[in-house]
C-alpha cells in the first residue's frame, strides 16, 4: 500500500495514513485516459453550431453569364462556395458530439488518474478540513502553506461553506467524492482531499 502525508489546515504535517492499491496503485492507462478526457469534453459540447449549404443560401438562381464566349470559367450560381456570400462547403450542422464509454472503462480512467497523481506526490491528504464561517481567505492561506494553490479539492460531504468560499478561487474547483472524474483529476494536477473523503474514495471506487 502507499504511503501519504497527513496535513492539518495550517500545512503542518501531522502524520502519514496508507492508502488503497485497487484505487492509487493501479497499472495506469493511458489510452483510457485519453478516451475519458476526450469523452467528457465532447460531452459537454452544445452542438448547436450551424451554417448553410449553397442549398440553403437565398438567391443564386440566375447563372451569372453565358456558359461560352466570355472567357470566364462557367458558373451556374453566385451562391457556390468559391463566391463572396456563397454557402459553405461542408456547413456545420447541429448535432450530437456525445459517446459512450463503459462503467469499468470510466472507472479504470479515473484510478490511472489518481495513481499518477499518488505517484507525483500531488495527492495531499488533510486530517479534517472544517470552516466556522464563509471565509475565502481560509482556505486560500491553506492551499498557499500546502503549495497546492491550483487543486481539486474533494471533500466529503455537501459543506456549503467550503464550497462556496472555494468559489472565488479561480484556480481551485470542489467536488464530492461521487463527482469525481478523470477530466478534473487531470486538469488541476493537485488533489485535495480530507481523511473522510479518502476513506469514500476507497470505498466508492475499489
Amino acid at each position: 500500500m502507499a504511503e501519504v502525508s497527513v496535513y492539518n489546515m495550517s500545512g503542518e504535517k501531522v502524520g502519514t495514513m496508507n492508502v488503497s492499491d485497487a484505487v492509487f496503485g493501479v497499472e495506469v492507462n493511458e489510452h483510457l485516459l485519453h478516451l475519458a478526457v476526450t469523452q467528457q469534453l465532447a460531452n459537454n459540447r452544445q452542438g448547436t453550431q450551424s451554417a448553410k449549404t449553397r442549398a440553403e443560401v437565398s438567391g443564386g438562381g440566375k447563372k451569372p453569364w453565358r456558359q461560352k464566349g466570355t472567357g470566364h470559367a462557367r458558373q451556374g450560381s453566385t451562391r457556390s462556395p468559391q463566391w463572396r456570400h456563397g454557402g459553405i462547403v461542408f456547413a456545420p450542422k447541429p448535432r450530437d458530439y456525445s459517446f459512450k464509454l463503459n462503467r469499468k472503462e470510466k472507472r479504470l480512467a479515473l484510478k490511472s488518474a489518481l495513481t499518477s497523481v499518488c505517484a507525483a506526490e500531488k495527492f495531499l491528504v488533510i486530517d479534517e478540513i472544517k470552516m466556522d464561517e464563509y471565509k475565502t481567505k481560509t482556505l486560500s492561506t491553506m492551499l498557499k502553506k500546502l503549495n497546492a494553490e491550483k487543486a481539486l479539492m474533494v471533500v466529503e460531504a455537501n459543506d456549503d461553506k467550503i464550497m462556496k468560499s472555494a468559489k472565488n478561487l479561480p484556480e481551485v474547483k470542489t467536488a464530492l467524492v461521487g463527482t469525481l472524474n478523470t477530466y478534473d483529476v487531470l486538469k488541476y494536477g493537485t488533489v485535495v482531499a480530507s481523511k473522510a473523503a479518502v476513506a469514500q474514495i476507497e470505498e466508492v471506487y475499489a
